[in-house]
């Protein structure tokens, strides 16, 4: 199964010729691909799906999923696995 993660925007920036942002879900930072979604602006949550945002969603539906995510703990593993994969990288 896939899930896309809710983010918020938080600024957007350039990489290798791509529109580029740092999104905060749910207190995680991290770096996503814009190409998608590139009307975004910081303040728009987008869903995000393996480091792409593939849609603007509003604020009421970023919260709805935010719950329904701690409500199964599923938000602490994406943690988890965020810091699985930054320890590797490094």
């Amino acid at each position: 199964m896939c899930l896309a993660i809710p983010g918020k925007v938080e600024e957007l920036f350039q990489q290798d010729g791509l529109k580029m942002a740092k999104i905060n879900v749910g207190g995680i930072r991290k770096s996503v691909c814009l190409q998608y979604t590139p009307e975004a602006v910081p303040g728009d949550y987008v869903l995000i799906h393996v480091g792409f945002a593939l849609s603007i969603i509003n604020e009421a539906e970023a919260q709805r999923t935010y719950q329904s995510l701690q409500m199964t703990d599923d938000l602490k593993d994406f943690a988890a696995l965020q810091d699985q994969v930054s320890n590797e990288i490094r």
